[in-house]
């Protein structure tokens, strides 16, 4: 397989893994649909952080230790439960509070550097948590990588593309998100975006706690 090859062959399964709904498009919807811009961008850059991490510790062999070593990948497992639960249950608690009269965890404001800092972090722990990422690119990663090609370079590679398609979708979805945030403005639809995603990221979280 020559690399011109791998890279299409490679682009054609991340793109209909992008294209999956997932944790990932919850989390561009919702902080876009709020209206907050900047962090939805931080989430987006972070998550792709995360994928470009993932895909270069594969290509040096580093992530293989998740399949490894059984400490740590339930390690990571476990990180990454933990936060999906507590950033789901916020938002769920959140609308709860919010919805009683009493004040509750809000998202960080959309202003400068803030709110897109705090997006990248969101986006970047959401992907390094989730040791099922490290997993995919040590088992697909490699099979695309053509003999006598170093790896790392061409592991970047592919790495890139993912990116590439991941920040193109992103772009959709945030694009989306803004044309109908004028109804999600609204009280009752920002509840229900709120509930929606937070049960979204809760189900994943259990997901990761409750699969071997």
């Amino acid at each position: 397989m020559g690399i011109t090859t791998a890279l299409w062959s490679f682009a054609l399964v991340v793109g209909l893994l992008t294209l999956t709904p997932g944790l990932d498009t919850a989390l561009i919807l919702r902080t876009a649909a709020l209206g907050e811009r900047a962090r939805a961008w931080g989430v987006v850059l972070g998550i792709n952080t995360g994928t470009m991490i993932w895909g270069a510790a594969s290509s040096l062999g580093i992530s293989a230790l998740l399949t490894a070593s059984r400490l740590a990948y339930e390690t990571l497992r476990w990180a990454g439960v933990a936060y999906l639960l507590w950033i789901g249950l916020q938002m769920l608690c959140g609308q709860m509070l919010r919805g009683s009269g009493t004040p509750g965890p809000d998202p960080e404001p959309d202003t400068g550097t803030g709110g897109f800092g705090a997006g990248w972090r969101r986006g970047a722990l959401t992907n390094l948590l989730n040791p099922k990422v490290g997993v995919f690119y040590v088992a697909v990663l490699p099979q695309f990588i053509p003999a006598g090609v170093p790896h790392l370079p061409m592991g970047v590679l592919l790495t890139s593309v993912h990116v590439a398609e991941g920040l193109v979708w992103s772009a959709v979805l945030v694009a989306f998100a803004r044309a109908i945030r004028g109804w999600l403005r609204r009280p009752a639809a920002r509840k229900l975006m709120d509930r929606l995603t937070g049960v979204v990221v809760v189900g994943f979280g259990l997901r990761l706690a409750t699969t071997d």
